[in-house]
């Protein structure tokens, strides 16, 4: 088992910067001798970006040819997911005045990625009629095949985070692709250096017990590559490895 991880932030669509961000990977892997390293997408994979079809072919071609990648679930996967299994179902974290095809989510620019004909205001039955035509039997096997988190050593990689108190074989699916505050407030031992995305920041943040490493592709910044070492964290750019400070 390598000693070294490689992490992938929340892509939310943007195939450019998934591309951009393994050839950040390539390149270290190149200075290091390292091909065996894994490399952990640590979900939301879809939603908001215009490709989120070619990310998920991207993904699926990669794993068929042996690359060591693991892709975790996010929010946004799990809320394709289901719209795909049934167009009522409202996620139960959700705030009520939102579903997956508002503006906001991201949903409507991901069934447009598969040719889904969105105008005209379409009911969501009328969407996922056309969904599950369009969408690709591997694209929803691989979206249901998704793991919640990976624990690595003394590393978890996990979405959104972990409830704090709660063993790992007893967190919720809820919890693991939603969770802020209770999560982000506790500054005690988890267990594991967390490693997740889900809560954009301005770059990538070591709070000492965990580290954040979306920073906000979907919104219009950078997709973040790190690698890991130990507990230590570099963020990967075009002129190499710098590294990430502890916060606190």
């Amino acid at each position: 088992m390598s000693e070294r991880i490689y992490a992938i932030g929340d892509v939310h669509g943007h195939l450019d910067k998934l591309r951009a961000a393994h050839a950040l990977i390539r390149a270290d892997r190149a200075l290091t001798g390292d091909d065996a390293a894994p490399v952990i997408h640590v979900g939301d994979l879809v939603d908001r970006g215009p490709d989120s079809k070619g990310v998920i072919a991207y993904l699926i071609d990669g794993l068929a040819q042996g690359a060591p990648w693991i892709c975790l679930r996010g929010n946004h996967d799990r809320l394709l997911m289901r719209f795909l299994d049934d167009a009522d179902w409202r996620d139960p974290v959700l705030h009520p005045d939102l579903t997956w095809l508002h503006p906001r989510m991201g949903g409507l620019e991901t069934l447009a990625s598969y040719g889904v004909k969105t105008e005209g205001d379409p009911s969501a039955l009328a969407l996922q009629r056309q969904a599950m035509r369009l969408v690709p039997e591997a694209h929803r096997a691989f979206l249901a095949k998704m793991p919640l988190y990976k624990q690595w050593d003394n590393l978890l990689f996990v979405h959104a985070g972990i409830r704090p108190g709660v063993a790992l074989d007893a967190q919720t699916e809820d919890d693991l692709v939603w969770i802020r505050r209770p999560f982000h407030a506790f500054s005690g031992d988890f267990g594991w250096l967390i490693i997740h995305g889900h809560t954009m920041v301005d770059k990538v943040t070591h709070y000492g017990n965990r580290v954040d490493i979306d920073t906000g592709a979907g919104r219009g910044n950078a997709l973040s590559a790190v690698v890991i070492e130990g507990r230590d964290v570099w963020v990967l750019t075009p002129n190499g490895r710098q590294a990430v400070p502890c916060a606190v």
